[in-house]
Formats: C-alpha cells, sequence, structure tokens
C-alpha cells in the first residue's frame, strides 16, 4: 500500500470518529431537562411542564427539585398532581425584600420537590413531565432560570444548573477536542432549564372597535319610519278602494 493511499485512510478513519463524537454529543444535548411555557407575557400566569428523561443504563429516576427564582420571586406556584409522585412546594424567606406591584415580599416558594413511589420511578428509555402553575412572571427580558437536580436510585444526582449561553461554547469546545484529540474527555454541559419573558400583549383599543349609535338615535329613526310606512299602506288602501268603486260604478252603467 502506497503512502497516499495510507494518507487517505487515515483521514478517512479520524473524519468518522470525529462524525461519532459529534453525533454522540447531539444525542445527549436531546437529553436535557428541559422547560416548555404555555405563555411568556409579562405580569401574566403560565403553565410550566418540565420534560425528564431518564439517562441511566441501570438506575431509574426517583426524585426531581426545582428551583424557583429569588431575586424575580413568583409569589403564585401550584402543582399538577401525578399518579405515584407526591410534590412539595418549599416556601422560604427571600435573601432581601423585593417589590412586586407596589407591596414589599420577603417569603416567596423558592423550589418544588417530586419524589416518586417504587412503581412509578422513570425507567430506562423512559421519561415524565412535571407541571406547574405559576404567576407573576417579570418584566419583559428577563431570563428566567429553573435549576433542576435528578436524582437516581443508585445514588447520583444529575444537577441541570448550567447557563444556557454556555451551550455554544460546549459544542465548540467538543468539536476542537474531537479534531484536535479524539481520545480527550469534554467535561459534560448540563444546561439549567430557562426561557425569555416577553413583552405583554398590548390592550384592545377602544377606537378599533366600531361604536354603535346611539339607543336614542336609533329608536328616533325606528319610529319615523314605522309612522311612514303606515301613511303609504292607508293611502294605497283608500287609492284600492276607490278604483274598485269606480270599476262597480261602470258595470252597473253598462247593463242599463
Amino acid at each position: 500500500m502506497n503512502s497516499s493511499m495510507r494518507r487517505t485512510l487515515k483521514t478517512a478513519a479520524a473524519a468518522s470518529l470525529t462524525a461519532g463524537l459529534l453525533a454522540a454529543g447531539a444525542a445527549a444535548a436531546s437529553a436535557h431537562v428541559t422547560v416548555d411555557p404555555s405563555a411568556t407575557a409579562e405580569g401574566g400566569f403560565t403553565k410550566l411542564t418540565f420534560s425528564v428523561p431518564n439517562e441511566s443504563e441501570t438506575a431509574k429516576t426517583d426524585r426531581l427539585e426545582v428551583k424557583l427564582p429569588t431575586d424575580t420571586p413568583l409569589t403564585s406556584v401550584s402543582v399538577k398532581p401525578m399518579d405515584g409522585w407526591k410534590a412539595q412546594v418549599v416556601t422560604s424567606t427571600l435573601p432581601k425584600p423585593v417589590e412586586i406591584a407596589g407591596a414589599t415580599v420577603t417569603k416567596a416558594p423558592t423550589s418544588v420537590i417530586w419524589t416518586a413511589d417504587a412503581a412509578h420511578q422513570i425507567g430506562q428509555k423512559e421519561f415524565q413531565t412535571f407541571t406547574l402553575s405559576v404567576g407573576r412572571l417579570p418584566v419583559a427580558g428577563t431570563t428566567l432560570m429553573l435549576p433542576a437536580a435528578q436524582r437516581y436510585t443508585d445514588g447520583t444526582t444529575v444537577n441541570w444548573a448550567d447557563a444556557a449561553e454556555a451551550e455554544h461554547d460546549h459544542a465548540s469546545a467538543t468539536s476542537s477536542a474531537a479534531a484536535s484529540a479524539p481520545a480527550a474527555e469534554a467535561k459534560e454541559h448540563h444546561p439549567a432549564p430557562s426561557f425569555v419573558v416577553t413583552a405583554a400583549e398590548a390592550a384592545s383599543s377602544a377606537s378599533a372597535t366600531p361604536e354603535a349609535a346611539p339607543a336614542s338615535e336609533t329608536q328616533a329613526t325606528g319610529s319615523n319610519g314605522g309612522q311612514a310606512a303606515g301613511w303609504i299602506g292607508l293611502v294605497a288602501g283608500l287609492l284600492g278602494l276607490a278604483a274598485g268603486a269606480t270599476a262597480l260604478v261602470r258595470t252597473r252603467a253598462a247593463k242599463k
């Protein structure tokens, strides 16, 4: 085998290995714990649905804790019941008081903990969803990070708490490491579930709705129209009666 062919085979092998590592990274990224808000408008309420996959080949997921923000606290938090899972909303004193709608808030829900019974733990190649109703959302542009701690039955815990913006940097670092040293291990990235609050929807303008005619004006129009119709009907009746009388007189005159 000549040197040119050897170089070609080595290049192809390196490319295949790099592609495999990148594919593995993409698969891991798709298994993140994520949150899907039903609404994101400032000052409103939303339903948060957390999707939690089980990533262990030997253990099950039996506990999930979601941390709630303390700098922009959510003063209303309720949990959707789940079969086989016990939920606890933890309320704590905030690190510092926060002004919300003119009121000073010193305590608020700071986390929600779900714990499964043995029959409802999340097994291999399974996932589960956890739902909260929360509000009111803070000002537009705020990124709400909701770190999650996923516990397995073997005692290990995965903390999904990394900043979302680090995701791109992590992917770039993984690609570089794969290209330069395929055997090197890159630090795993566990982004926290998060979303950005959007602007509140503008209130409907009164001018956008056509104004109805005043009731008095409408009634007057209807009354005048009714009177006119009555006079026309009366005149038509009299004309018909006169025509009938004339025809009768002519008929009698003809017979004589």
